[in-house]
């Protein structure tokens, strides 16, 4: 199930959005606000206190800001597509590799902490959801031809699952793996955090926002 439930919810975001053509990105706001929320109480509650049992704390703090600055260098090249910043150009036709290559690192790099931590992968899967519907309303606003927003898709679906199988099944990883999920922490704080901030955009209160971020985070307290 860990390398199913990834896969299908980018697929299922993208068949909704051939299906349905929503055209307002806004409306999905309130669930990035509660998937940044969800993402990070759960990068908080599970993954940061297995990072540093057993392992040197200055270490593992400099992994996780390296794992920080390493979000921030993707998204010169993503333009911020992780917490939903992408801006459909309608007369774009060709295909979007700088985005590709972003998006499919960050997504493989997600996978890695799933089989130490059950719990993370639902935190996943919230964040994947939403990010994945603004990007198929990009794919399919941007002229491109539906076989290459289908495998522009199918390959963003299938790096987390990658990403999972790399960590349980390739050996010259497990040394390592500590620091990866470390590296982890980092791009899960950056996007959760970013998105949090965006959603108080104007700095205006917004009382659905706040509830919507108080829900994420007593859900992922409870699991």
């Amino acid at each position: 199930m860990k390398y199913l439930l990834p896969f299908l919810a980018v697929l299922l975001s993208f068949g909704f959005v051939v299906l349905f053509k929503p055209k307002n990105k806004a409306n999905f706001k309130l669930l990035l606000a509660f998937s940044g929320a969800f993402l990070l109480a759960l990068t908080l509650f599970e993954l940061f206190p297995k990072a540093y049992i057993n392992s040197n704390a200055k270490v593992i703090g400099v992994f996780i800001m390296l794992g920080i600055l390493f979000q921030i260098f993707l998204e010169f090249f993503s333009k911020g597509a992780e917490h939903g910043h992408i801006h459909t150009n309608g007369e774009k036709t060709f295909f979007p590799w700088l985005l590709f290559v972003s998006l499919s690192i960050h997504a493989f790099l997600e996978g890695f902490p799933v089989q130490e931590n059950g719990t993370i992968i639902y935190g996943i899967l919230v964040h994947k959801v939403p990010i994945a519907v603004i990007l198929s309303i990009f794919l399919l606003g941007s002229r491109l031809k539906m076989t290459y927003a289908l495998m522009f898709i199918s390959f963003f679906a299938l790096m987390t699952p990658l990403g999972s199988y790399f960590a349980t099944n390739v050996d010259f990883i497990s040394p390592y793996l500590s620091y990866i999920n470390a590296v982890v922490i980092g791009v899960f704080l950056h996007i959760s955090t970013v998105i949090l901030f965006e959603s108080s955009e104007g700095h205006t209160f917004n009382l659905r926002k706040l509830l919507a971020i108080i829900l994420g985070i007593v859900i992922a307290f409870m699991l």
